[in-house]
């Protein structure tokens, strides 16, 4: 008989770290994790139990690699120990936001200043080999995946690629920053003093439109909200040009969005409606892009 594979929580329990006897308790969300607060010695630490989940194209000693460079950047807590499927992180005492926080006019302002920070510092901190996220190669991925498992989706897949096709063109040539590309609500927690960005999964060199495409879609920014975001991001007023690359790539990251739901229905063993997010998603990124087109 083959060895038993350890559940997450004896994963937890097997690490070397605590001091003595801990009782691991689960905390929600997580899609691509199964996450643990543990307290240990008057410590309370968060435990990020994961494999590499090549579908999604997320590598452990990437995200690793940006934990510790986004540390060092003052933008995400400290990784206290790291091996094999296994990330333990300091556990920050506050509040994960959710989308009406987000675009809180006050709140707002503070988070568009730690992404941009995120941009621009965590490069300096990185080392070792880490990803690119260009998020047309990853829905190329994606696309080709679906079609060789013969998804439900592929009949989808050349009206979605060819719309990828004219997106990646109008967003042209790009300045490269280094992206958490993942800005969903419950990746912000705010401790009464001040922002934190956490989970690194997805992050990787890419176009800072695709974070602010991400933060607009994924929080339901108004109009006037994501022409303050890009003028005061790249301070200079929005041009035509400006626009037209930047909901190329919103529409981009919606569609991101979608496939990425679309493989995670036939790969994810988390019990989560991703056939509801997936339909969710594919009318957001319809009316998105037919806007893009009238535009």
């Amino acid at each position: 008989m083959g060895k038993a594979v350890a559940s997450p929580a004896e994963r937890v329990l097997a690490l070397p770290i605590w001091s003595g006897p801990v009782t691991p308790i689960r905390l929600d969300g997580g899609i691509t994790n199964v996450n643990y607060l543990v307290e240990d010695a008057g410590r309370k630490v968060v435990v990020r139990v994961g494999a590499d989940i090549p579908a999604h194209q997320v590598m452990r000693f990437n995200e690793l690699a940006a934990s510790r460079a986004a540390h060092a950047a003052g933008i995400s807590p400290r990784v206290i120990h790291a091996e094999a499927g296994a990330l333990v992180l300091e556990f920050i005492e506050g509040r994960v936001l959710t989308p009406p926080e987000v675009r809180d006019p006050v709140r707002l302002p503070r988070i568009l200043d730690l992404v941009a920070r995120a941009h621009r510092e965590i490069p300096r901190h990185l080392r070792g080999p880490v990803l690119a996220f260009w998020v047309f190669h990853v829905i190329r991925d994606y696309a080709a995946r679906l079609a060789e498992e013969g998804s439900g989706h592929a009949p989808h897949l050349p009206v979605l690629l060819a719309a990828a096709e004219r997106l990646e063109a109008a967003v042209g040539p790009i300045d490269l920053v280094f992206g958490h590309n993942d800005l969903l609500a419950a990746n912000l927690i705010d401790d009464g003093a001040r922002l934190w960005l956490i989970d690194w999964d997805y992050a990787g060199f890419n176009s800072p439109l695709f974070d602010l495409g991400g933060l607009a879609s994924m929080n339901a920014l108004d109009a006037a909200q994501e022409v303050w975001m890009l003028e005061t991001y790249f301070q200079r007023p929005l041009d035509d040009q400006l626009g037209h690359r930047y909901r190329a790539m919103k529409c981009a990251a919606l569609l991101r969005e979608t496939m990425w739901s679309m493989i995670s229905e036939s790969h994810s063993t988390v019990d989560f409606d991703f056939a509801e997010y997936t339909a969710t998603n594919l009318a957001g990124f319809r009316a998105a892009f037919t806007e893009f087109q009238r535009n």
